[in-house]
This record gives C-alpha cells, structure tokens and sequence, in this order.
C-alpha cells in the first residue's frame, strides 16, 4: 500500500548555503511574463486532493481501513497506523471508531471515510470558504485493488466541484503502476476523459488539464527508461491537453531525486510542478530552495515558455515544522516576489505525511490520549483548526496581487 510519496528519497535542500535575503517587500523582483495567461492552474492555487481513506463499514469498494491503519483489516491504533496528524471532526456527520483511547476531552476517536458523500462535500465546502481555486484529484493505478475507490472518488469530487464552484482535474500518480504506458492511455480514453464535460473540470489555455505525477524519479516505483514516459506525453498532448509534470526536484539538472537522461522529457510538459514534500523543513531550507533551485527554476521555465508550479507545503506537523503558519508563509512570500505562475499545495488531506491543510486538531484536548500526536499549538500558540486553511487563502491572495506582497504574515492564528 502506498502511503507516502516522501519516504522513497531524503534529500539535503539544494546543496549550498544559501545567502541572507532581505525580508521585506522591497526585496521584490520584477515579475517575469507568464507563459500562459491566467486560467484555471496559471494564476491559481491548486491543492492536492488525495480522497483515498477507506474504513471498515463504509460501504466502499475498499471496506478496510485504508491508509488509516498499516494493516488495513483493523482498526487504527498507535501500534497499528499510518496517523501523523489527527483531524478535527467536528463538522463530519459520520465517523468510524478507531482503536485509539478517547480524545482527551473525552470525545471518540473517530476517523473519516472518504468513500462518504458528506466527508468530500465538507472538503470541496471548505475549498470555496478558503478560497482553494482548483482541486488535483490524486489518481493511483486505476486497474489495482485500488481502483473501484479511486472509480468512486472521481465521480464524488465532480459532484462536490460543481456544488461549490471548485474546479478540479485528474492528477495521475504512476507509482508502482506496472503497465502504465499502455493502461493510463486507456484509462483516460475510457473514463476520466468524461469529465471533460463537467463545467467545473479545469481548463487552462483552453484545453482540459492532466497531471501525471512520478516521471523520472530515482527509485524503484517509478522505473521507467525516457522512451516510455516521453510516449505518454506525446500521446496526452496528441489528445488536445494541457499536460502538467509532477517531477523530482532536481529535474532541471537531472541529479539526486531523478534518473539521468530525463532533460527532454520534463521539458515537454506545458506546466512544470516539482516535488517538495520532505525537501525543506525550515525558513532557511525556504530561502535556500528560493536562491538556488525555485529561481533557476523558473529562469528555465521562462526559457522554454513553460508554466512553474511550485509547491508549497505547510510543514510536517509530526517533525514541527509549522513554526505557527511562518514555514508556509516564507513560502508563499518567495514564490510570489518570484513570479511563479500558479501555486500547488501539499497537500489538502495528507495525514499521513502530517501536512494536510484541511482542518486539525487544534490542541491536546482533540488527540486520543495516550497518542503522541501532535496538535496544531505544539510549539505554544494557540491556532484553531482552520488556521492552515486561512493561511492558504491569504496565500492566494497575495498570488493574485488581491493584497501587496509582504513578508510579514498577515493571517492570525486566531481569530
């Protein structure tokens, strides 16, 4: 089962020191030309949507506990879980009873299903209350055990976008797909093309928008020679999209994270999103990932006209990272005194990496006791549940030049 893009590589930063940078507005660089005009990726914040937990009960095509437990035929417990962060459940209507001891205030522990109706409508409601433009639903091998699920998620989340006014587009991760090149070819042409005609699937440049994540990483779950990626590719665009790499972090120099021989293929994409999840930890990471891998970056991108989407990640709540909203914030503030074309959260619902925005436990009264997790005041501030979620609006709001650009956080971690 997989259950962490991370866990595959460890990374040093960028591999220099990088030097002090001014923290203030007035650090400012011109911003470059777009490749693309804005649409509904250029311009944009775009979160990644997993939607992939299952529990016993649910009525899934799964009926375990996916990706809530390492053995999935039981329930989670704090011998038996993937769990770095706990969420707050406060608005589901339904929940599954786990094996952890209550919450400290007493309350169940209760986890939820993303097979429920109500559990994606509450996220894609919180996506339009905070202001999250596009949704990238996360695809895995679509013709594995987990495809049913992922059948069902699909058909959900365009439910839920049309509900709320989100756009949303499919976002294939390839890992550990054995016949990628031939399935995700017929995977698209037979099922997930249909929701092309959704009014709410995203379009950018006037074409439907794919991902597909895991071209060209250094491991063994994602093995393939150039030839058959560059085919994929070709393919996609033949098939009139505006195609968007998830790539390793290093792909401009194809060192450390990617397999050599893979220059071509990444600059094939229209759009290019390297990874970054597990690559920086801190506010100097931030700022040396910003002078010597994000601003190459997009001086390549430029170069070839391609669009640049970072991510941007609120930290692993497991390791501390979070710095009370100021790690996501440096973040924010590089990539838009850099001129990025659009933005892409990591992640909306990822607790098992612990650095999910969607809403959490707030303090230790909200973790089962006995757990070890960590809530959202772990450093000694205060932030209610939705703080991550409020962050990201007023990210985007500085990438849309809807507020000035300030290194300064201007989102409270309470109201």
């Amino acid at each position: 089962m997989e259950i962490s893009r991370r866990s595959f590589v460890g990374l040093a930063a960028a591999g220099a020191t990088a030097a002090a940078l001014p923290g203030t507005a007035a650090a400012t660089t011109t911003p470059r030309p777009m490749a693309s005009p804005p649409g509904d990726v250029v311009g944009k914040i775009t979160v990644g949507y997993q939607g992939w937990f299952a529990c016993a009960g649910d009525g899934s095509p799964i009926g375990r506990w996916w990706h809530w437990s390492q053995d999935s035929s039981q329930p989670p417990s704090p011998s038996n879980n993937t769990i770095r962060a706990w969420p707050d459940m406060r608005e589901y209507t339904k929940g599954y009873r786990s094996n952890y001891s209550n919450l400290n205030n007493g309350q169940p522990p209760n986890l939820f299903s993303s097979h429920d109706d109500q559990t994606v409508d509450t996220h894609f409601k919180w996506m339009q209350q905070y202001s999250c433009d596009t949704a990238a639903l996360q695809r895995f091998n679509p013709v594995g055990g987990e495809g049913p699920m992922r059948d069902a998620m699909a058909r959900k989340v365009r439910t839920a976008a049309e509900k709320y006014g989100r756009k949303f587009y499919i976002m294939y991760d390839v890992t550990s797909w054995t016949n990628m090149q031939s399935e995700i070819k017929a995977d698209w042409t037979n099922k997930m093309k249909a929701y092309t005609s959704s009014p709410m699937y995203a379009k950018q440049n006037g074409k439907p928008v794919v991902c597909i994540w895991g071209f060209g990483f250094n491991d063994s779950k994602r093995p393939w020679a150039p030839a058959p990626c560059q085919d994929v590719i070709n393919w996609f665009k033949g098939q009139g999209v505006y195609l968007i790499g998830g790539v390793p972090t290093h792909w401009r120099n194809g060192i450390n994270d990617s397999r050599p021989g893979f220059a071509n293929v990444y600059r094939s994409f229209n759009m290019i999103s390297p990874w970054m999840v597990g690559r920086i930890g801190n506010i100097a990471d931030a700022d040396n990932f910003y002078t010597n891998v994000n601003s190459p970056d997009q001086a390549e991108c430029n170069r070839l006209g391609i669009d640049y989407q970072p991510c941007v990640l609120p930290g692993d709540l497991d390791l501390r990272h979070r710095r009370h909203g100021d790690f996501m914030w440096r973040q924010f503030y590089n990539m838009v005194r850099l001129g990025v074309q659009g933005i892409y959260i990591s992640m909306f619902d990822e607790y098992n990496e612990a650095n999910q925005i969607a809403k959490t436990a707030e303090n230790g009264g909200m973790v089962p006791s006995g757990s070890g997790l960590w809530a959202l005041d772990e450093d000694g501030t205060p932030c209610s549940s939705d703080y991550y979620l409020r962050l990201t609006a007023d990210g985007g709001r500085m990438l849309k030049k809807q507020i000035a650009l300030t290194a300064t956080r201007p989102t409270r971690p309470v109201l």
